[in-house]
């Protein structure tokens, strides 16, 4: 766990990672990574002199597996609830039924790099992820009436309801997985779009990119690999650069 941004805490675990935003009120939790980060989480409460019932509410940039992990237990034993998009609330209850461009079969043979995050993500929980039933009422422009009060912004493309959030006075952007500085599916690493083995619609996804990039926010948080401190603008050409695999 590290401090990212200003009252922003990291967790990742196998490339994966969902962030704590602290505010006067309690805590958020962008995101519900994989089941095996409890422990990361738990770490980081102590660390913050709280514990799960100062959680207020989780944020859900997608209904991924890979983003929802946590949720369920959190909802089950502590009656945080998880909030996301209409349109992937279907998704976040069945985290594994999504659409994508392009079969994942391949690409382990041609960016077997992708092998090792791959086989963490696994050994994380990836495999056995239950879905949650989130509150869909995550609307673009409005803020979160959550701690930090994040403004989602509707990024369509990696899924059909990804949002990312803004923490317009903090200057931080969470991007999910509209854009990321890993790529699980290939290993490749800076600012990029994930595969298409995982993205509904990756021209959809490249339109989304015009409104990261009008936030202007400094500090860019992706759903996986490193912050990105250099600007959401230079993000965003950079990904346009990589393009999508």
């Amino acid at each position: 766990m590290t401090l990212v941004a200003p009252g922003v805490t990291r967790l990742q675990r196998a490339g994966v990672n969902c962030y704590l935003i602290q505010a006067d009120d309690g805590l958020t939790l962008v995101d519900g990574g994989l089941p095996d980060m409890w422990r990361l989480l738990a770490c980081a409460l102590r660390s913050l002199d709280a514990e799960p019932e100062d959680i207020r509410a989780v944020l859900l940039t997608h209904g991924h597996f890979d983003h929802v992990g946590m949720c369920e237990r959190l909802l089950r034993d502590y009656h945080r609830r998880s909030h996301v998009h209409e349109a992937d609330r279907e998704l976040a209850q069945h985290p594994y039924r999504y659409r994508r461009q392009r079969s994942p079969l391949g690409y382990p043979l041609r960016y077997p790099k992708a092998l090792m995050t791959l086989g963490a993500m696994a050994a994380a929980g990836a495999l056995w992820v239950e879905g949650v039933k989130a509150k869909p009422d995550v609307r673009p422009g409005e803020p979160m009436e959550v701690p930090g009060s994040p403004v989602p912004i509707w990024t369509p493309g990696h899924t059909d309801g990804h949002c990312a959030f803004h923490l317009p006075e903090r200057g931080v952007l969470f991007t999910g997985d509209a854009l990321v500085t890993l790529d699980p599916y290939t290993g490749l690493t800076d600012p990029r779009l994930v595969a298409r083995a995982a993205t509904r619609d990756v021209e959809a996804n490249i339109v989304s990119l015009r409104k990261l990039a009008a936030t202007n926010a400094g500090i860019v948080l992706p759903g996986h690999g490193l912050p990105f401190k250099e600007g959401v603008r230079a993000a965003v050409q950079a990904a346009l650069r990589a393009g999508a695999r």
